[in-house]
């Protein structure tokens, strides 16, 4: 089983950056001495502000780039990555988000793979062959650090470390992707494994926004995607890519909990609760029956 810190993280106790620090102490996460270039890549699915708790506050990456450079090997080669999406496009969400101050700030590279040198590279899953292109940045890298937000998602029923690394890949139409999303997902997580987790659970963002001033770390990214379920009040075992990337031995879905009690922030996070089923459901029931065209 695999190590998830769970660190409850308030302004008058700590800086964001020891609360970092701590959380990966609890997993006992140390930065090899030859590492020379790593990759962020946290979640900017979109233009909404960090606020929304919809994508990771570029203040979070900020203060993990002084960790970093507290813990790591010196004159570490750092470079923040996201890639086009469908509707979204890195040029804006970077100005938009607050990246390219940041990147300013910290020295950093900000890199769109979409624009990136890939090599195409093939990956098996569940018997069957599918293609993806590895970018040149990711592909360097000594280390891959993925950090995602937890949020609700149709489909897949949650998104969050696993299916951040989805936004790695350099296509930008990535609705074709969409009828196998499960497998894609798992895929690229594959092509592009990730050697650090750690989750901006400042805000979160369930049926609605809420700060639950948490902060979770793993080296195994099923397994904090496993915790982080359990905290949305999703078992682990129904979410497919979950159960898949388990099998495809990623990861591993049991995980041993380090820090505070996970019950602590899943009575915080706004869940879908029994309450707010029964009303989607009668919505459903209303939109079928009484909104149709005849």
């Amino acid at each position: 089983m695999s190590l998830v810190s769970l660190v409850k993280f308030e302004e008058k106790n700590m800086t964001l950056q020891e609360a970092i620090e701590k959380s990966l102490n609890l997993i006992h996460f140390q930065f090899n001495r030859k590492v020379q270039k790593i990759a962020i890549k946290p979640n900017m699915c979109y233009y909404w502000d960090y606020s929304t708790g919809e994508t990771t506050n570029p203040k979070f990456v900020s203060a993990l780039i002084d960790a970093i450079r507290n813990l790591a090997p010196p004159k570490v080669e750092i470079s923040v990555v996201e890639s086009d999406a469908s509707a979204m496009k890195c040029r804006y969400a970077f100005k938009m988000l607050g990246y390219e101050k940041m990147a300013k700030e910290k020295r950093v590279k900000l890199v769109n793979l979409t624009n990136d040198k890939a090599e195409k590279i093939k990956v098996s899953i569940k018997n069957e062959t599918h293609q993806f292109f590895l970018p040149k940045t990711i592909a360097e890298a000594n280390l891959l650090i993925d950090v995602p937000k937890i949020k609700y998602m149709s489909g897949p029923k949650i998104t969050c470390a696993l299916k951040n690394i989805y936004g790695c890949n350099p296509d930008p139409k990535k609705y074709n992707y969409h009828k196998w999303l499960d497998e894609a997902i798992v895929s690229l997580n594959k092509i592009m494994r990730p050697g650090l987790c750690i989750i901006d659970g400042i805000i979160a963002k369930g049926i609605r926004t809420l700060k639950l001033g948490l902060i979770m770390a793993s080296k195994d990214p099923v397994a904090i995607d496993a915790a982080a379920s359990e905290i949305a009040g999703i078992n682990p075992n129904s979410i497919k890519y979950l159960e898949l990337a388990y099998k495809e031995k990623i990861g591993d879905i049991k995980f041993i909990l380090k820090g505070e009690p996970l019950d602590y922030f899943k009575k915080l996070f706004p869940t879908k609760n029994t309450k707010y089923r029964t009303r989607k459901f009668l919505s459903t029931i209303y939109t079928h029956f009484f909104t149709r065209d005849f």
